[in-house]
């Protein structure tokens, strides 16, 4: 078996397989076995005792997420439930999405499928970001092959099992990735997010039982299906399951998507870039993308999972790690994550709404040489009455202060540079 089960069959060139090419592959051999011989009930518990956690950034068990929404749609008796897929993928530095729609949409779709057998939707519906067109070609192809095959429609393969699947594209907006505010897009609303309670799997796709699951994550299920949860778990180097995507960005030599065990370390991963470019000295790394804190030399060697990096004070969040060296000026790169971030926000909640581009606007005046120690002090503020979780509509507005709180902490006397009008690195 390959090391890299999850993307081994991508072609080079990223060039989709036909449903026939993707046969001779083995896919959809998961989705025979589990039909014929496996329950929805077993098929949960099997994902369950994997260990697979979400891709998406929260890293939740994907089994305890479907046995939660199989619990509600019992309650919630006949009628339609839904699988949404979320291909929005816009975290800065995340693009490991990108690969598994253009390259591996089979593989996909059987993940969905099989999900939504475990989890009894009737309907999957994909959503791809808009800058994701190739990715969504790709699927649509994919769909009317199996739908000609008779893989999709009523009764499937004689199971009793009914299911369609459609691709939906986002206007492509960041809080799009938010569960909920993916449901309103769908729905054809302003994405904003909801209140919670009730709970996508109580109330979602038009108030119907709902989960919502990345697309890492399903392409991960038919490997499951198809060898085993130990043979799961025992891809990793820690207690959390699988391989993972890990997207390597920033001042590296060679900037690539690499598939590796999960818990594989930064330096590893950064190593297998060619390391640092030009021969430099790391400064930082963002482990999970651009709303998680920065670590530095003497975390190189944390595990890169979900636990691990949390007991360091970060997170893994997509597995997007973002390099900087000793030229790159934290402050300008903060700066420019809090300008997506400002630009990004629904506008619903007033410390997004508002805060952001406030906050934007200090670290403008920082990295310009124009700040002032009061400029220290309301991004203090910022942090302090805004950034923890729950002070906000979502989890936007703490991922957005994560890294200003972050660097405030690990980078003072850049910043106490750039009060006194200059920066120490001199370029970002």
């Amino acid at each position: 078996m390959s090391e890299t089960p999850l993307t081994c069959r991508a072609r080079p060139d990223r060039s989709p397989h036909s449903f026939a090419e993707w046969q001779r592959l083995g896919g959809y051999e998961a989705l025979r076995r589990a039909l014929k011989e496996l329950s929805p009930d077993d098929l949960v518990a099997l994902v369950e005792s994997s260990g697979l956690r979400g891709r998406g950034g929260a890293g939740f068990l994907t089994g305890t997420k479907w046995k939660l929404m199989r619990k509600a749609a019992a309650a919630a008796g006949e009628g339609p439930r839904y699988l949404c897929v979320n291909g929005d993928e816009m975290e800065p530095g995340s693009f490991k999405d990108r690969l598994l729609l253009e390259a591996l949409p089979h593989q996909l779709i059987e993940g969905a499928m099989l999900a939504a057998y475990a989890i009894g939707a009737t309907e999957v519906i994909l959503l791809v970001r808009d800058a994701y067109r190739a990715g969504a070609a790709a699927l649509n192809r994919a769909i009317v092959e199996i739908e000609s095959a008779g893989l999709l429609g009523s009764n499937i393969l004689g199971s009793g099992f009914s299911l369609t699947m459609r691709v939906h594209g986002s206007a492509g907006r960041y809080i799009v990735g938010e569960e909920t505010a993916l449901i309103s897009a769908i729905e054809g609303d302003r994405p904003v997010p909801r209140a919670r309670p009730p709970y996508p799997a109580q109330s979602g796709l038009w108030g119907r039982p709902t989960i919502v699951n990345n697309v890492e994550t399903l392409s991960c299920v038919p490997l499951i299906v198809q060898h085993g949860a130990d043979w799961f778990r025992g891809l990793s180097r820690t207690e959390e399951g699988g391989t993972k995507l890990y997207g390597v960005s920033g001042r590296v030599n060679r900037p690539m998507l690499i598939e590796a065990p999960m818990g594989t370390t930064a330096r590893e991963l950064i190593e297998r870039c060619g390391g640092i470019r030009d021969g430099r000295r790391l400064r930082a790394f963002q482990p999970g993308g651009g709303a998680t804190a920065f670590l530095e030399e003497a975390e190189l060697d944390v595990p890169m999972d979900f636990g691990h990096l949390k007991k360091a004070g970060s997170a893994l969040g997509t597995g997007a790690l973002i390099v900087l060296d000793e030229t790159s000026c934290p402050v300008a790169s903060i700066a420019r994550h809090a300008r997506f971030y400002a630009r990004e926000s629904c506008g619903l909640c007033t410390p997004c709404r508002d805060g952001l581009p406030w906050v934007s606007k200090l670290l403008d005046q920082l990295e310009a040489g124009q700040g002032t120690a009061a400029t220290l002090e309301l991004l203090q503020m910022h942090v302090d009455l805004a950034g923890p979780s729950g002070r906000s509509f979502c989890d936007l507005m703490t991922g957005a202060m994560t890294p200003v709180r972050s660097g405030l902490e690990r980078f003072a006397d850049v910043f106490a540079a750039h009060l006194a009008g200059h920066c120490p690195v001199g370029r970002a």
